[in-house]
């Protein structure tokens, strides 16, 4: 189209209920492109600020677990202490408990777990959403084709008798329809689906998480299982030989029968305990496969004590955990993405510009359809503005207003939920810690203890009812240490998990 060409703007009595009347008036085409231009720079609503929180400067935990030695890193492995400049997990967390058995389950959760494909799909559709919104920016094109015969009446009013009455009838056609982006409503609209798409993600990456997570803990408490396990064995051994001994004083008639039934109860009993691990055992080991998508029957794991040096989790500082945590990243996406709705509402308040235009051929003979003559084509613009909706914009637009600081408030909440899960599990691992130590010198008093009074009942000093306290009591502290041990490996995790695990917000998509 030329400089000099003309078009139809509406600007007047044209309207109907509702709208602003138009009248057409003229307006050079070069300078109603620089009008639009300079219209298309507005977007309508407030910008996006980041929701304001105020991070502690330091974990009040933050030195609970110094005292734990991290293991060496593995040969080869992805796994990298954080250096104290940024002292942040990195790559695939898991890989600090040295533990190749673990690394090998944790590696199937990608390729393999359903829920997690779920969530993969759902990003996929997302994001697939952004392109929807932003076919909006093109005009849109479409081409139609007519042929037809036609046969009018010989008998219709005012008719001349040379009038032709059948004919033929060939269109070819194109339309094309742009509503310029004036006010910003469809950059908001790609913004906020944008902004979808990246909550979308993080929660995939949450996902992913919470299962690695789940796994490891699962994990740790089977081996933990194992330990307990290997715990009772050596204790059954010990009570078989007490029994074989008090069998052989009932024969010397250094002893009476009453101490072998003791002995013997003591011994099934424990026996007993060991038998009911494997049923705990069994539901962890089934709970794994489920994770890796497998059935129960095609996963087995070889018991394995649980002899793992416990690794030092490098926490970082609290300004950093915001771009740490999946789940925070997602409540802020989804934040950005409620103040876009706010533009979009906005936007309603202005007026809709709507530029359309075809052209074609049209021809009662096909041998002349492609020709000059047989050209048609139309140019037109049309502005409409809605005068009276009994308030229904107004209450969008505070709609998406409370929306948005819904969502605000929500983001500061899991921020501080986030600041407060950190400190809960740094507090775990310090008590823990504190309670194995004191337990590891419980442990040694029970041995003592029950040394002490193995030689006085040999001695004939006591009666083998203080041997079977002894016994009980060293079993039931040794346990309980066992237990703490697991209990440390399941906080470890609790505490990777808390972090956001090896996620930070630049893997989110751009």
């Amino acid at each position: 189209m030329s400089s000099g060409s003309k078009l139809l703007v509406p600007a007047a009595p044209h309207f109907r209920l509702g709208e602003k009347p138009v009248r057409w008036m003229r307006l050079p085409a070069t300078g109603l492109v620089v009008l639009l231009s300079l219209l298309a720079g507005c977007k309508v609503g407030p910008n996006y600020q980041r929701p304001a929180t105020a991070p502690p400067p330091e974990y009040k935990e933050g030195g609970s677990a110094g005292a734990i030695v991290p293991p060496p890193n593995p040969n080869g492995g992805t796994w990298k202490p954080a250096s104290p400049s940024d002292g942040m997990l990195r790559g695939n967390w898991w890989e600090i408990y040295q533990d190749p058995q673990l690394n090998a389950l944790e590696e199937q959760i990608v390729p393999e777990n359903q829920n997690l494909r779920a969530a993969m799909e759902t990003y996929f559709a997302a994001r697939d959403q952004v392109r929807v919104a932003r076919a909006d920016f093109y005009p849109t094109l479409s081409l139609s084709g007519v042929a037809s015969r036609d046969q009018v009446s010989s008998h219709r009013p005012l008719i001349v008798n040379s009038t032709q009455t059948g004919y033929s009838d060939f269109q070819l056609e194109g339309q094309a329809s742009w509503e310029p982006d004036l006010w910003g409503r469809v950059r908001r609209t790609v913004e906020s689906a944008h902004a979808s798409a990246q909550a979308s993600a993080a929660d995939m990456a949450n996902l992913d998480l919470s299962l690695h997570a789940e796994l490891a803990l699962d994990y740790f408490e089977l081996r933990g299982l194992d330990s307990d396990a290997r715990l009772l064995e050596r204790t059954v051994a010990d009570y078989e030989h007490q029994l074989d001994l008090n069998q052989r004083l009932v024969k010397g008639g250094l002893a009476t029968e009453v101490v072998v039934a003791q002995a013997l109860t003591q011994l099934e009993t424990t026996r007993a305990q060991l038998v009911d691990l494997n049923v705990a055992r069994s539901q962890y080991e089934h709970a794994i496969a489920t994770l890796i998508n497998k059935e129960a029957r095609d996963l087995t794991l070889t018991p394995a004590p649980l002899d793992l040096a416990l690794p030092k989790v490098p926490v970082g500082v609290p300004s950093q955990l915001v771009e740490r945590r999946p789940d925070v990243a997602s409540v802020e996406r989804r934040t950005a993405a409620a103040n876009e709705q706010i533009g979009i509402a906005i936007s309603a308040f202005y007026p809709n510009v709507v530029l359309g235009g075809g052209g074609g051929f049209e021809s009662t003979n096909i041998g002349t359809l492609i020709q000059g003559p047989s050209a048609l084509w139309s140019l037109g613009a049309q502005a409409t503005q809605l005068l009276f909706d009994a308030g229904k914009r107004r209450a969008i637009t505070d709609q998406a207003r409370h929306n948005y600081e819904a969502q605000a408030s929500t983001y500061r909440a899991t921020v501080l939920g986030a600041f407060n899960e950190v400190e809960d599990r740094l507090s775990d691992l310090r008590v823990l810690n504190e309670e194995a130590t004191t337990e590891q010198r419980a442990v040694a008093a029970a041995q003592h203890s029950l040394d002490l009074s193995n030689q006085r009942y040999r001695g004939g000093a006591t009666t083998y009812l203080e041997v079977l306290v002894a016994e009980s009591t060293l079993l039931t502290n040794q346990r309980t240490s066992t237990d703490l041990v697991t209990r440390q490996f399941a906080a470890s995790v609790g505490l990777v998990r808390a972090l956001g695990g090896g996620w930070d917000v630049t893997q989110l998509p751009h």
